[in-house]
């Protein structure tokens, strides 16, 4: 009698035994490979934009002696109660002016003055006349006001934080670097926290612009996508899951679904185009479009998230009810519906962050606009958050870099928000079998 152990013993099979081993060990060590390029590129993808776009939080600015003197500004001394309407007219201007040379009089001659009010953001203006509307008690005062810098002194501070003090390459003359090393020497120069980034719109200057009309936009936009998709998404689910007939005609209803979720989303922003804006005529750039257009990108994804969510229900829970009496529809509601529910929740969820983060469908409809105004409602011209990012990485100017770093930071925040609670809303209410 042979003895079996001979088998296991012979080296035809070791030899087979190393060779499995060595192919578990190559498969594990390609997986562990994968994973460590993976986590790689997605680190240097944060590091990256987290390295530029910290910096959007935060703006240089000078600290200036304004004197608010109605002769300055060009107006005659209001009475109480109409300095607000009055100083529509005021040249703000010149008092930024006027401060700027009494600080340094050696600046002289049309060319230096003009290089000397360049230090200054060219909304600097416009933010002075908003703190004297706020604060009217201020005309005929002079008060030490925090005034934005341009972009390029901005690249400059900043620049030197980076290089450890060394001068950058700028577009600064050798006497505007110096007047600006004054002002830090009287430690008139600080940067401060940018709330404008976070609730202006758009601007053509890199230091006025900021993401809140295009997060307006997006939460707009967004409430659109869900009130349309996620009724219709679900009631479509039910249907075709509970009610439809088995033919030829619902199993194409459900291939074509199911190619639709495949579909490219400029597709959706072509028939946008076509049906809301050429066939209704309904407003250019507006929320509502915006958000119609990515209802009909979302449906799908819906639909098959919340068939699926149904059809994990367990048959016994239907069986049951019916044995009870319960209608059809009496099942689904009271049974069904409840026990699918978080998973149809996360399917919506998901549908929305992706949602959230496309880009070429809502250029279809003329979402690429530049909208300085932030919308109030669902018919104003409004951008998305993905819009805006588009248009400032095709802006030339430098001070955009880091706005668009900053708000890809502000847009991947809220994309992981939206997942994580997809994620948390289904571990939650998630019920096994």
């Amino acid at each position: 009698m042979v003895d079996p152990r001979s088998h296991w013993q012979s080296e035809s099979f070791k030899r087979r035994l190393r060779r499995r081993n060595a192919s578990e060990r190559r498969f594990r060590f390609f997986g562990v490979a994968a994973v460590l390029v993976a986590g790689a590129a997605l680190s240097l993808l944060l590091v990256s934009v987290l390295s530029n776009g910290l910096g959007a939080a935060y703006r240089t600015e000078f600290a200036l002696d304004v004197e608010f003197d109605p002769e300055i500004l060009g107006i005659e001394t209001p009475p109480p109660g109409e300095a607000v309407e009055i100083l529509a007219s005021a040249d703000f201007g010149a008092i930024l002016r006027t401060s700027l040379m009494r600080r340094f009089p050696e600046a002289e001659g049309r060319s230096e003055i003009r290089e000397l009010t360049a230090l200054l953001s060219r909304g600097a203006s416009a933010e002075l006349a908003d703190r004297l509307r706020a604060k009217p008690a201020l005309l005929g005062q002079r008060a030490r006001i925090w005034i934005p810098t341009s972009d390029d002194v901005n690249f400059l501070l900043k620049s030197r934080e980076s290089d450890s003090g060394a001068n950058p390459s700028t577009r600064l003359s050798d006497r505007q670097v110096g007047w600006v090393d004054a002002l830090m020497d009287e430690d008139r120069v600080a940067n401060r926290f940018n709330s404008r980034f976070f609730t202006a719109g758009d601007s053509r200057e890199p230091e006025l612009a900021g993401i809140g009309g295009a997060l307006i936009g997006t939460a707009l936009t967004l409430l659109v996508t869900l009130a349309v998709s996620f009724p219709l998404g679900v009631s479509a689910a039910i249907y075709l899951e509970e009610f439809a007939p088995d033919n030829r005609w619902t199993r194409l209803l459900e291939v074509n679904i199911n190619n639709l979720a495949a579909v490219p989303s400029i597709v959706f922003g072509l028939l946008g185009l076509a049906v809301f804006l050429g066939l209704f005529g309904m407003p250019r750039s507006a929320p509502v479009v915006g958000g119609l257009t990515l209802a009909l990108m979302t449906l799908p994804v819906i639909i098959i998230a919340s068939r699926a969510s149904i059809a994990a229900v367990p048959f016994w829970i239907r069986e049951s009810a019916r044995g009870l009496g319960a209608s059809p529809v009496q099942v689904v509601a009271h049974q069904v519906l409840p026990i699918a529910m978080p998973g149809i929740v996360t399917g919506t969820l998901l549908g929305l962050a992706r949602a959230m983060g496309e880009t070429a469908p809502l250029l279809m409809i003329g979402m690429v606009a530049f909208i300085v105004d932030v919308p109030t409602n669902f018919a104003d011209a409004s951008s998305a958050l993905p819009v805006q990012i588009f248009l400032w990485a095709d802006s030339p100017e430098r001070g955009f870099v880091e706005k668009v770093s900053g708000a890809i930071l502000v847009l991947l925040a809220l994309l992981a928000i939206l997942n994580g609670a997809a994620i948390m809303l289904r571990q939650r209410f998630e019920q096994r079998w």
